[in-house]
């Protein structure tokens, strides 16, 4: 239950974002964003692809269909079908259809707790590594920089996807499939293949319209709605509490179902300064999801005030989702001073603890420490350590027995 709660209210915190408005937008959307009805031709495009080259309409005609799909690097309904489309692409070449896949969004367009299903962003730069990957062998184009060509097919989200047929005229767009989740057995209907297996076959496509369920188009416009937020963030005041031994192995046993990413550091330590920033940057990445970062100083409680100064220039306060989440567990912050000695810190943290900090540990619900690292973290490393643990897509919630 607690799972299916947690799942809801990050797609609540998704939907949330997608129907916000910001300068030049209406309901979520651009106010010229077009709408395809089915029987309409196939807009055209001429974009950059992964591979160097502009990409036009022109070279995706001449087969028995045409799936324009548009996708994203970032979002987790993407990533569940990641390898179904693949193998939807190997299986219906060879048929004669045609499959290109487009980014729509541009990276000002997504805030920074958006990015919490993957170590990719959706910049340009970043799809390539992104569809290698995956190991995609089809066609992989960017629309971020104007966004017109998602204006022109009516991109609500990621994925989304329009089919045509040999006469590049829409026989059906909507969701690719019915699942959002990355497990193949949980599809039910698969909504992209029965169109384009209805086109092959020369028939009517029985359901030519789904709604795309997914992450909604970035578009450029949303940037200043998320400069607010992230300004926001910089200006929570931090509170630092004493914590002894005792209370920082509570910490450690982590009763809760989030993951804690622990770091000890301390003002005095130059390697802790150093990687402080990447680690409010991950606390941010994250925020939708079940997860929270907790410092534990080792700074002298006389310093306590310049520990505190230190973490608010960092804007390491709590977001209001963190802060909500601490106060039902009966605390009041997630950035504390160590009172007690170092034997006490190894011990009622982490044993396998060297002995210098910065110190990092990520606990997973429950107290398992599923990953360490001593010295200064490197950013991707741990974002990947995270991702592998609390995973890149959505997972289904399991099954009474």
């Amino acid at each position: 239950m607690k799972r299916l709660l947690s799942l809801l209210a990050a797609l609540a915190a998704v939907m949330s974002l997608a129907a916000a408005d910001g300068p030049g937008l209406v309901n979520g959307n651009p106010p010229d964003i077009k709408t395809l009805k089915v029987g309409d031709a196939a807009p055209d495009f001429d974009l950059p692809g992964i591979d160097g080259k502009n990409h036009k309409l022109s070279e995706y005609t001449g087969g028995k269909a045409l799936v324009v799909l548009f996708t994203s690097n970032h979002c987790p309904t993407s990533h569940s079908i990641e390898k179904r489309l693949q193998k939807f692409y190997d299986e219906y070449k060879a048929k004669g259809v045609k499959l290109v896949a487009i980014n729509p969004n541009h990276p000002d367009g997504l805030s920074k707790d958006e990015l919490g299903y993957g170590e990719f962003g959706d910049s340009f730069a970043e799809m390539k590594p992104y569809a290698e990957k995956n190991k995609w062998t089809f066609d992989y184009l960017y629309d971020g920089d104007k966004q017109l060509i998602a204006r022109a097919y009516g991109c609500l989200a990621t994925p989304h996807v329009f089919i045509f047929d040999a006469n590049l005229k829409l026989r059906y767009q909507g969701r690719f499939d019915d699942s959002r989740f990355y497990d193949d057995t949980t599809v039910k209907s698969k909504d992209a293949q029965n169109a384009v297996d209805a086109i092959l076959a020369g028939t009517p496509v029985a359901i030519e319209l789904t709604k795309p369920m997914g992450c909604s188009t970035k578009w450029r416009e949303k940037k200043a709605g998320h400069d607010a937020k992230h300004e926001g963030w910089a200006k929570t005041p931090v509170t630092i509490e004493t914590v002894d031994a005792a209370g920082l192995a509570k910490l450690r046993a982590n009763p809760t179902n989030k993951y804690r990413l622990i770091n000890v550091w301390a003002t005095w330590c130059g390697p802790c300064v150093q990687e402080f920033p990447d680690l409010v940057e991950i606390s941010r990445q994250f925020d939708m999801r079940d997860f929270e970062f907790v410092s534990v100083s080792l700074d002298k409680p006389a310093d306590k005030a310049k520990a505190e100064a230190f973490l608010f220039k960092q804007a390491a306060g709590m977001s209001k989702k963190v802060e909500n989440t601490v106060k039902k567990e009966g605390r009041t912050t997630n950035s504390y001073l160590f009172t007690g000695s170092n034997d006490e810190l190894t011990a009622s943290l982490d044993k396998e603890m060297p002995g210098p900090i910065p110190h990092t540990i990520l606990v997973a619900p429950g107290g398992e420490i599923v990953w360490r690292h001593n010295g200064v973290i490197n950013r991707m490393d741990a974002v990947n350590a995270i991702l592998d643990r609390m995973n890149r897509f959505y997972a289904p919630t399991p099954a009474k027995k």
